[in-house]
């Protein structure tokens, strides 16, 4: 009985000196970290998560103004000027690293009558970057082009342009469908996402009455299909502008005497953009 006593008082002299509540509280210290751990990861991949919906409506906003003819909406979805680094490419000519040339694609686009685009896009792979600051994704683009094309200017378009006995109006009609991949580097600007990176990769190109192939082989060395930015009013042809650096990554559009490549890399997880390629 006495050693019970005993026992007992020095069991009472550690929990007042508090020897026995020490473990205790570095359970408790050990659990609030691993807390505070979880809390952080989780908040991490919520941002992601947010960041790569914002990236996926930024370009389906895009292609929604695209198809509007709205394009002087689309320059603010762009980087603000004087962005390092910021590219445009739609063909093999080159790529365009000057601010005015990039914008000069969206600048100014008349809404033709009788002329109709809609490109629709799937398939995306997106990744955001580990410190959240740039994003970059790929999507395959469907979707027609058309409309109607005065005599004046069709007299100096190439026939593959037109279908062909078909008139509409006293003026000609070109309808294509259209097969695209689109890779685009976004950078974060005041806590909004911009595009930085841009590249369209044309894959074919389909008039209604010859299928991709006949056209591919009817049209795959006319420098007028390189050089064609839009249709514009009346159906008169507008060419890109001069290209500022040659292209460092080749469209691998289709022709009938070369085989596909993946000349458009898929997205992969990365920390920083230095880890990665540029679009």
């Amino acid at each position: 009985m006495r050693g019970s006593k005993i026992a007992w008082g020095l069991a009472a002299g550690l929990l007042t000196s508090g020897a026995l509540v020490a473990p205790a509280h570095a359970q408790t210290d050990e659990t609030v970290s691993q807390l505070a751990q979880q809390v952080a990861q989780l908040q991490k991949q919520s941002d992601a998560a947010r960041d790569r919906q914002q990236v996926e409506n930024l370009f389906s906003r895009y292609m929604y103004l695209h198809n509007a003819f709205e394009d002087e909406q689309i320059i603010p979805l762009w980087a603000a000027e004087g962005t390092e680094g910021m590219s445009a490419q739609y063909s093999n000519l080159g790529k365009y690293t000057q601010y005015e040339k990039i914008m000069e694609y969206h600048r100014g686009r008349p809404s033709p009558i009788g002329k109709l685009l809609f490109h629709y896009i799937t398939t995306p792979v997106i990744e955001v970057a580990g410190d959240g600051k740039t994003a970059k994704g790929l999507w395959i683009v469907n979707g027609l082009e058309s409309g109607l094309t005065a005599p004046e200017h069709a007299a100096n378009m190439p026939d593959w342009m037109f279908e062909p006995n078909v008139e509409v109006d006293g003026k000609k009609v070109w309808m294509h469908n259209v097969y695209l991949k689109y890779g685009i580097d976004f950078i974060k600007q005041d806590g909004e996402w911009k595009i930085w990176h841009f590249h369209c990769f044309e894959v074919a190109r389909a008039p209604y009455s010859m299928g991709w192939i006949p056209f591919a082989a009817a049209a795959q060395d006319d420098s007028f299909n390189f050089d064609l930015m839009y249709v514009g009013d009346d159906g008169a042809p507008v060419f890109m502008p001069e290209t500022d650096e040659p292209a460092t990554v080749l469209n691998n559009t289709y022709r009938t005497d070369t085989a596909q490549h993946l000349e458009a890399r898929i997205p992969e997880p990365y920390n920083t953009f230095s880890e990665t390629f540029s679009y």
